[in-house]
């Protein structure tokens, strides 16, 4: 059992469920201000190293209320329209790779890249003295490559019409990092600097790059296929490490690991981080 899943095991009951929808959320806030003024966001909100060091703590969160998508001023009717469109597709891809990795992880994914940017406007604050406002933008971006790199295969549509692999859009967007990172400003540096930064550091982390072949999807069908029907009076579920079952949340998912002697099911957070039983006792997970 590596470093980290010692820490999942301590801290997993600690993870803020359903992240993405607090992410949303606050990219809606963030809207609303930029479409009064635009100016708000900088005065009370923005991830000011400064201000953050003299106290004003809050904006280590509040910072994540930029916008998506601007244009430098406030939102006219356009801006608030494409914010709508885009929004929804970064709680797909945030609730994606919460469900496949689970709430621990995903906390982990994101904060390190909120850390890493407040890490980088307070340096950059005592360093300079001055304040750099670093925005969430390309982070936002990131979770996009982190669900390319969990699931390469997968195609996404271009306008609707175009095919193209997760993999080499994921290639295009990192190009296309790198080229601003070498012919941007300095804020723009830190932010790809830091949002790249993060997605190596959280794989090497956790070495959770995985790729689900046909094999494994034709498996996944044919369990949900048995487990439709479950027995009255008793629950069909129960996670080998957590002890939930499918009582504690209609969203619930189990699943049977395959590189374990016998038949222990586990939930959708522990499928990827439990410690594998090879036979021996002292491999049993805990009940």
């Amino acid at each position: 059992m590596n470093f980290f899943e010692k820490l999942e095991r301590k801290l997993g009951r600690y993870a803020i469920r359903d992240l993405p929808r607090i992410i949303v959320l606050l990219y809606g806030i963030g809207v609303v201000i930029q479409f009064i003024n635009p100016m708000l966001y900088y005065m009370f909100f923005s991830l000011d190293g400064g201000a953050v060091l003299h106290g004003q703590i809050w904006r280590v969160i509040t910072f994540m209320m930029y916008p998506p998508i601007t244009f430098g001023g406030r939102l006219g009717i356009t801006g608030i329209l494409l914010n709508v469109m885009i929004i929804p597709t970064y709680y797909f891809l945030g609730s994606t790779l919460e469900r496949i990795w689970g709430s621990f992880r995903f906390n982990v994914y994101f904060l390190l890249g909120i850390i890493g940017h407040v890490a980088g406007a307070v340096a950059a604050y005592l360093i300079w003295g001055v304040n750099v406002y670093l925005t969430p933008v390309y982070l936002n971006f990131s979770l996009f490559i982190a669900v390319a790199l969990t699931f390469p295969e997968t195609q996404f549509f271009i306008w609707g019409v175009l095919p193209v692999k997760a993999k080499y859009l994921a290639l295009a967007e990192t190009a296309i990092y790198l080229y601003e990172f070498i012919t941007g400003p300095v804020i723009t540096k830190l932010e790809v600097g830091l949002s790249l930064l993060n997605v190596i550091l959280f794989f090497l982390l956790t070495r959770n790059v995985r790729k689900f072949s046909p094999k494994e999807i034709k498996r996944k069908k044919e369990f949900k296929a048995q487990t439709k029907i479950k027995p009255a009076g008793r629950t069909r579920h129960r996670c080998a490490v957590c002890g939930r079952t499918e009582e504690d949340g209609p969203q619930m998912e189990f699943r049977y690991c395959s590189k374990c002697a016998g038949s222990y099911e586990y939930c959708q957070d522990h499928l990827y981080t439990h410690q594998h039983v090879t036979g021996n006792p002292q491999d049993l997970p805990p009940q």
